[in-house]
């Protein structure tokens, strides 16, 4: 537990917890109890949380530079320290991770960077981080199991079967290791020398089946483990709702040879890692004939409904992502489990971990987080009434008035700005939340999008003017020499398969007398591959979680169809613009009916998983 969180976790006066017949223990009650204090005492924590942040970072040359003098108060903080976005901060980061070891944001040592979604011009945003927010991230899933225990007893008694990654890392010029939040946790020792004894994080899958890098090899053996305990697993889950349904995929795709290793007690030997075949090894153990014969049976039936209660039948629910985006994949969820609750347990990002859902059985559509006000100091940016967006203005959103904690009001929409003990200030998150209700003095959260953002199939998110860049870059250089021009167009992110991919429909004018090859219009597809964010090219080449981009062209006149169905709904004729992103089911038929052809990315874009700045790469890891 982290020393800033001390005064607030003591033992609890009297507090006790039975679910059914199943008494929690001291651990559990007091992870309770802690939930309750800080967020009965929201104010005075985010009061005291603000100070000390600031009081230790004082002499931080970002600060001094505000012009904060020392001072540790909210009305100065709020006075002279402005609302921020990456691009603010990014000279400081990038000396940093060139080198710079002065206390440039934070007083502590920076430890490592925290790899975000891109940046404008495509690269990852580079998140600064100190040791000490591993303890405030451990803090945060030690607080699940309790949780989960008030309403699924039993918990304790099994495994979980959940399917974890690690991704690539790089160093900058600096020598700072630079990763996604997760997979800086998996290999932390908090999670590497954790207990046996600990609910929430007793897995099926050994770690060296985790920190494989071959995702073939990962999945395969992950999924292999938590065959060989299909009775042990209570609970399955992954991060996103797409990564558990690619793992379903993987399942349905390799099965003959996950059974023949079943039985014949042998591991496949397209599994090359020798640490992955160890530590499987002593999970297969020996043949088994039986259970082989039974997962045989049920991956032969023509329905795979119900797949996961029926291989693993004392999974009790699914935990997962389906907030935002992923919320596409509930209909596969549901139909693979039996309708199974689908869980999101916590609130996360790279900048800060932020809170949990206390309700996890809620149904998808109605997860709430609640915030912890002990993990960074929080405050709210009013999102327009009229216009549904926050200003991206730096001089507007200076000057309005951002709201504390504790005075958000139900039912308002709200950009998250955040300070954090790791030298964020006023930082905008970018996140779209709206106040739901409140666990005693402390918010709880709707998750309602992410600012700007209009397409995404697992981690990756490409916004409105990403998008628009990508599209310009294809037409310019591909479909102008063909005397053709882009009329108009609009983007579906499809999930009917798995991996899903982006889809975009272009309406064209061209010269009849001059034919386009089909060769150019799959060299568009791939440039816009090419000109989107590293994330969306790593999902492509390294993950293998997103598939080949497709462009489906239009009949002439299917915007206009578009428009009238739009006004038909009852959109104004004189505000009415193309939607550069469609979800409505209806649109979506409307223009697969128009489509005269479809074209995909011939081969998957260029993807570097080294740190980039100023034309150079560092070396990833597992080159070094």
């Amino acid at each position: 537990m982290p020393e800033d969180d001390g005064n607030l976790a003591k033992e609890p006066k009297y507090f006790c917890v039975v679910t059914g017949n199943y008494i929690m223990d001291d651990k559990a009650i007091q992870s309770l109890q802690y939930i309750e204090e800080v967020t009965t005492n929201a104010d005075e924590v985010q009061r005291r949380v603000l100070s000390e942040i600031l009081s230790r970072s004082a002499n931080v040359e970002y600060l001094q530079r505000q012009g904060l003098k020392g001072h540790t108060d909210r009305e100065t903080f709020r006075k002279v320290i402005p609302v921020v976005t990456y691009e603010d901060l990014k000279p400081d980061i990038d000396r940093i991770a060139n080198g710079d070891t002065s206390p440039i944001l934070c007083s502590q040592p920076i430890s490592e960077f925290l790899t975000s979604s891109g940046t404008s011009e495509g690269e990852r945003k580079l998140m600064p981080t100190i040791q000490e927010e591993l303890e405030r991230r451990s803090l945060l899933y030690s607080l699940l199991m309790p949780v989960m225990s008030q309403f699924v007893p039993g918990l304790e008694k099994g495994k979980g079967m959940y399917f974890l990654f690690v991704k690539s890392e790089a160093k900058t010029p600096g020598g700072l290791v630079a990763r996604p939040v997760l997979t800086s946790y998996y290999k932390s020792s908090h999670f590497m020398n954790r207990g046996h004894d600990d609910a929430y994080t007793n897995y099926t899958s050994p770690n060296e089946t985790i920190f494989c890098q071959d995702s073939y090899q990962s999945m395969y053996s992950q999924l292999l483990c938590g065959l060989c305990q299909n009775t042990q697993v209570v609970r399955v889950g992954a991060v996103f709702a797409s990564g558990f349904i690619r793992a379903i995929k993987f399942l349905e795709k390799n099965w003959v040879s996950l059974v023949n290793d079943i039985r014949t007690g042998t591991l496949n030997s397209e599994i090359e890692d020798m640490e992955v075949r160890v530590s499987v090894m002593k999970i297969l153990i020996k043949p088994d004939p039986e259970l082989a014969s039974f997962v045989e049976a049920e991956c032969m039936k023509e329905s795979w409904k119900g797949i996961i209660t029926r291989l693993w039948p004392n999974t009790k629910y699914i935990d997962v992502i389906v907030t935002g985006t992923m919320s596409q994949y509930i209909p596969t969820l549901d139909y693979y489990s039996n309708g199974l609750p689908l869980v999101c347990t916590m609130y996360a990002s790279s900048e800060c971990y932020f809170g949990l859902n206390l309700n996890p059985l809620c149904k998808p559509t109605q997860v709430s987080y609640t915030i912890i006000p002990t993990m960074a100091y929080f405050e709210f940016l009013p999102v327009n009434k009229k216009s549904g967006k926050v200003s991206d203005d730096p001089a507007e959103s200076l000057h309005q008035e951002l709201v504390d904690l504790v005075n958000v009001k139900i039912g308002e929409q709200y950009e998250l700005v955040v300070t954090t003990y790791s030298g964020l200030y006023r930082y905008r998150v970018g996140d779209i939340l709206r106040v739901s209700g409140f666990k005693n003095k402390a918010p709880q959260f709707n998750f309602v999008r992410r600012k700007n953002v209009v397409l995404s199939i697992d981690s990756d998110k490409t916004d409105e003017v990403e998008l628009q860049n990508a599209v310009k870059k294809a037409t310019t250089k591909h479909l102008n020499s063909y005397g053709a021009s882009l009329v108009e167009y609009t983007s579906f992110a499809d999930t009917s398969a798995i991996p899903g991919h982006y889809v975009l429909y272009w309406e064209i004018t061209q010269n009849e007398k001059t034919p386009i090859p089909k060769s150019v219009f799959e060299d568009c597809c791939l440039t816009v591959e090419e000109s989107l964010n590293s994330v969306y090219r790593q999902g492509r080449v390294s993950d293998k979680s997103i598939g080949a981009l497709e462009i489906k062209i239009v009949e002439n006149g299917t915007f206009d169809k578009l428009m009238d169905y739009a006004i038909s709904q009852g959109a104004s004729i004189n505000q009415y613009k193309a939607p550069r992103c469609v979800r409505n089911a209806s649109i979506v038929e409307l223009l697969d009916s128009k489509v005269v052809s479809n074209y995909f990315s011939p081969k998957c874009p260029n993807w570097d998983p080294g740190y980039k700045q100023g034309g150079t790469t560092a070396s990833t890891t597992h080159d070094a």
